[in-house]
C-alpha cells in the first residue's frame, strides 16, 4: 500500500527513453573518452622519446595569475578548508555554486580547459552510476515525489534520490576542479615543501614526491614492454594463453620496478640522502597571502552559513 503522503507522477512510456538518455550520457561521455584514447595510443606513430622524470602536475607552473603568486602553505590550507565546506552543503543550489565557483577558479589559475575537462571526464562514469542507481534504490519517504512510467510500473524513479545524486557529483567535481590551482600553480617540489612546514610527516611528504616523480618512468617502462610484445607479434585474446602472457607481463613489471627501486636508492645515498630532501624554496608571508586565504574560507563558511539559514524551495523536492 502505497503511503498517501508520496506523490505519484505517472508519465507515458515515451519518457522512458528520454531519461535514460540523460542519465546515460555522462556514462557515455566517459566510456567513449577512455577507449578513444586507448586507441589514439596504439595507433599513434612512434613519438620521440619524452623525459619522463618530469612530473607534469605542475605543467602551468610557470604562468602568472593570483594562484601563482599565493604562498603554497596559506593556498593548501586555504582552500582544504574550502573543501570541507563544499563537502558539506546540502541544498542543490548551493552545490550548483560551489561548482561555478570551482570553474571560476581554474580559469583565473590559467589552467588549460582540456585539463580540467579530462579530470571532469574521469568523474563521469562514477557518477553516472550515481545518477542511475540512486533514484531506483533510495527507499521512499513521506513528501517525496516518485516518477512511475505506465508500462513499467515497478520502476520507481525517486527524485529525492536524483537529487542526492546530483549534490554528490556537483560536491565532487567542485572539489575535483579546484585540485589544479592547488597542485599546478606551483613547482610539486614547492608544495610538497609547503607540506612539510605544515607539519605533515617528513616520511608521508618523500613518499610522495617519489611515487609521483616515478610513476611516470614505471608507466614509461610498462609502454615500453608492451610494444616489444606487440613486436613478437603478441595479440590480446580471450584465451589462456593470452591471460598467462599477461601474468607474466605484470610479475616481469614488478620484478624491473623493484630493481629500479633499488638502483634509484643507491644513487640518492651515492648524493648524499640522509633521509629527508634538502628544501627547495624560502617561503615568506605576505598580507596578501592573509587576504586571498581569508577570502576562501570566508567563502566556504558563506556557503555553510546560507546552506543553514536559507532553505531553497524546489519544485517536485528536488
Amino acid at each position: 500500500m502505497m503511503n498517501p503522503s508520496i506523490h505519484v507522477i505517472r508519465l507515458p512510456s515515451l519518457w522512458l527513453l528520454a531519461v535514460l538518455l540523460l542519465l546515460a550520457l555522462p556514462v557515455y561521455v566517459g566510456i567513449r573518452r577512455i577507449f578513444i584514447q586507448s586507441r589514439s595510443n596504439n595507433c599513434s606513430a612512434p613519438q620521440r622519446d619524452r623525459d619522463w622524470s618530469i612530473p607534469a602536475i605542475d605543467a602551468a607552473a610557470p604562468k602568472q595569475s593570483l594562484f601563482h603568486s599565493w604562498d603554497p602553505r596559506f593556498k593548501v590550507v586555504s582552500l582544504l578548508i574550502y573543501w570541507f565546506c563544499v563537502a558539506s552543503i546540502k541544498q542543490l543550489p548551493l552545490c550548483l555554486v560551489a561548482f561555478v565557483i570551482a570553474l571560476l577558479a581554474v580559469r583565473l589559475a590559467k589552467i588549460p580547459v582540456r585539463t580540467s575537462m579530462k579530470r571532469i571526464a574521469a568523474l563521469s562514469g562514477f557518477i553516472g552510476m550515481f545518477l542511475i542507481i540512486m533514484p531506483l534504490t533510495v527507499p521512499a519517504k513521506s513528501g517525496d515525489h516518485l516518477l512511475v512510467l505506465e508500462s513499467f510500473q515497478f520502476l520507481k524513479f525517486n527524485l529525492r534520490g536524483f537529487s542526492l545524486a546530483l549534490r554528490i557529483g556537483l560536491k565532487a567535481s567542485a572539489i575535483a576542479l579546484m585540485m589544479d590551482p592547488v597542485l599546478g600553480t606551483s613547482p610539486f617540489p614547492v608544495t610538497l615543501n609547503a607540506l612539510a612546514r605544515l607539519r605533515v610527516p617528513n616520511m608521508i611528504v618523500q613518499m610522495i614526491s617519489l611515487t609521483h616523480r616515478y610513476i611516470f618512468v614505471f608507466h614509461h617502462e610498462a609502454k615500453r614492454m608492451a610494444t616489444g610484445m606487440r613486436a613478437r607479434g603478441f595479440h590480446k585474446r580471450t584465451d589462456m594463453e593470452t591471460l598467462k602472457t599477461t601474468g607474466n607481463y605484470i610479475g616481469m613489471l614488478f620484478v624491473r620496478s623493484f630493481e629500479r627501486t633499488e638502483r634509484v636508492y643507491d644513487a640518492m645515498l651515492a648524493r648524499g640522502y640522509n633521509g629527508q630532501f634538502p628544501g627547495v624554496a624560502e617561503f615568506r608571508a605576505e598580507h596578501k597571502d592573509w587576504l586571498k586565504g581569508g577570502c576562501w574560507v570566508a567563502a566556504g563558511l558563506a556557503l555553510i552559513a546560507s546552506d543553514k539559514l536559507f532553505h531553497l524551495q524546489l519544485p517536485y523536492g528536488l
